[in-house]
């Protein structure tokens, strides 16, 4: 679940400063920040892969996710998972199970589960390589990757493509040291959508006899 939330934030990465940066990618990924940072809230249907040739899983499900600052809410219908943050509390809702799990944000272990974590995860330590230009069916994608200083993501390279006429996310691959590559490819974005802060909390009325198992 908490790779799930992971690669689902992924389109949001923005950066600064990377350390034994890659000048071009540097360039570009700065002016991706600068514009991601005036976004209030957005909106984005996507399409969330898992492949591991090992074991012969190739799996494709389809998304939305909402961010408002910190919140965030998480949608895998396919999968039947729903993840809501208000910034400080995190629910994790099974439909498989008809279970929702509840804990700190803080207890979760991973500042990438937070989405807006990202905008500063060059802090974290990754550097940055600019790879190729390339255009697809009109469109013209610059392809960056980042490679982890340390081992705190379990993660050995995270591949991204941004938009060069919009300078946003276009999609991002991880390579996890599981052998799993996790992908997102973004479908459709709105930014600055207005919602309200109930959307980013679970509420338990909406599900018949759930189970709460509440870890704070």
């Amino acid at each position: 679940m908490k790779r799930i939330v992971l690669i689902v934030a992924l389109f949001l990465v923005a950066t600064t400063g990377w350390t034994q940066e890659d000048a071009k990618a540097k360039k570009i990924l700065d002016e991706v920040s600068a514009k991601t940072k005036e976004i209030k809230s957005m909106s984005a249907s996507f399409v969330f892969s898992m492949v591991n040739d090992e074991m012969d899983i190739d799996e494709t499900n389809a998304g939305t996710i909402k961010i408002k600052g910190q919140k965030y809410c998480v949608q895998l219908p396919d999968l039947g998972v729903e993840v809501f943050s208000d910034g400080a509390t995190i629910w994790n809702y099974m439909k498989d199970g008809n279970q929702v799990t509840i804990s700190n944000l803080d207890d979760e272990g991973s500042e990438l589960m937070d989405p807006s974590s990202l905008f500063s995860i060059y802090e974290r330590g990754f550097r940055s390589e600019f790879v190729d230009e390339k255009t697809v069916d009109g469109k013209t994608y610059y392809h960056i990757n980042l490679f982890p200083d340390t081992d705190t993501y379990d993660v050995t390279k995270i591949e991204v493509e941004i938009d060069k006429a919009e300078m946003m996310i276009h999609s991002a691959t991880l390579h996890s040291t599981d052998g799993n590559l996790y992908g997102i490819l973004v479908k459709k974005m709105e930014t600055n959508a207005g919602f309200d802060d109930s959307e980013f909390v679970f509420d338990a009325s909406k599900y018949d006899d759930v189970e709460v198992i509440d870890f704070r």
